[in-house]
């Protein structure tokens, strides 16, 4: 970003091809009368930015864009690389279903295997567990080896980068047969791949199922990127893609003494600028939906049939069997799960807790500015 001029009203400086305006830059200042040097929280409200603020002149010096405002009579020093970083001058769209540059989609034979990492090696919070959270983020999944198959353990994994979102099942809950499930997960079913927990607001975002004991008669678990998945609907049929997003679903669990939990979200969540934000496929949990125009219900369920079904294709997913010691994350606003039927020969016994992204996403930032910050 080299070469700057200022626009002559002063509403606005270009600087390269990108442009910044005036209120934009005073109102993103870093000096110490606009920002606490401690803390970086905002010192300033709205209404005290003057409402005639203008440019008055800038110019490039040693890395650093130099303003100065009007009638402020102020001069801020911006740098570079933070306009760079922030620049929002942009020319053209993704369209609907755009992706953070963070993420790869992935579909089962292009991911080939989910990655993993050793326990202990995790625990000493090195470039091991930086890398690992970085794999979360960016493929929406990954595994953990070579840790104890004892009860609890999995509370390891979530103190690795936050802490547990405890709800109606409880700090953890365990997957295993029972007698009268309030959840059918609690049976010997297969499960077809699914999102946890639809019917709650929020929907939790990290989910950790760790092996306490492996059957040798099914129970395989598999990982979808739904991501992926409604990527090819859109290219497939525009129209499915669209009725999925435009419209909301109901979800509702009420199948637990003292508990009524709904939902009403769209299957295919998007930001208003087309970024693609959740899939929530649970059809187990899917209540009536009624808030589809009576003219667009039959397009819906062609869709939502239809999102199915790439689901279901062998080929968008990856499968992989648990031993004991052994869990996978998944990022539960992305990617879905689900398993083979259990036999009943032998015992499969995991037990499963839930987490938020913010305290994943957070511990791994905090660990990449302290790798970019640490000396050569």
């Amino acid at each position: 970003m080299t070469g700057v001029s200022v626009d002559p009203s002063g509403a606005f400086l270009t600087l390269g091809s990108r442009r910044f305006h005036a209120i934009w830059l005073r109102d993103n200042a870093a000096d110490p009368g606009t920002r606490d040097p401690g803390n970086g929280q905002r010192l300033i409200a709205p209404g005290a930015i003057p409402s005639d603020l203008r440019i008055a002149s800038a110019a490039i010096s040693n890395g650093t864009l130099m303003v100065d405002f009007a009638p402020e009579m102020r001069t801020i020093a911006f740098e570079l690389s933070w306009l760079a970083r922030n620049a929002y001058d942009r020319s053209g769209v993704d369209g609907r279903g755009w992706t953070d540059p963070v993420i790869t989609t992935w579909r089962g034979s292009l991911l080939g295997e989910v990655p993993a990492a050793d326990l202990e090696a995790l625990e000493r919070r090195g470039g091991e567990l930086r890398d690992w959270l970085g794999h979360v983020r960016r493929y929406g999944v990954a595994r953990v080896v070579n840790g104890p198959a004892v009860p609890g353990a999995l509370f390891r994994i979530v103190d690795l980068f936050g802490h547990v979102r405890e709800t109606n099942y409880g700090r953890h809950f365990d997957v295993r047969n029972q007698v009268n499930p309030v959840n059918l997960a609690y049976t010997g079913r297969a499960l077809q791949a699914h999102t946890d927990n639809p019917y709650r607001d929020p929907v939790p975002t990290v989910q950790v199922l760790y092996c306490l004991e492996s059957s040798q008669g099914g129970g395989d678990s598999m990982v979808i990127d739904g991501f992926a998945a409604v990527r090819r609907l859109r290219e497939e049929n525009q129209d499915h893609f669209d009725v999925l997003a435009d419209h909301c679903a109901r979800f509702a669990f009420d199948g637990e003494d003292g508990v009524c939990l709904a939902a009403r979200r769209p299957l295919i969540e998007l930001a208003p600028d087309g970024e693609l934000l959740c899939v929530r496929f649970n059809n187990r949990s899917l209540a009536a939906v009624r808030d589809v125009p009576f003219e667009n219900m039959a397009l819906w369920y062609a869709a939502y049939r239809h999102l199915g079904d790439i689901i279901d294709d062998p080929t968008m997913a990856v499968s992989f069997r648990l031993e004991p010691g052994e869990c996978f994350v998944v990022d539960n606003t992305r990617v879905l799960h689900g398993r083979t039927a259990w036999t009943g020969v032998g015992s499969r016994w995991l037990q499963g807790c839930y987490a938020d992204m913010d305290g994943l996403r957070s511990t791994h930032e905090a660990m990449m500015h302290a790798t970019s910050r640490a000396p050569a």
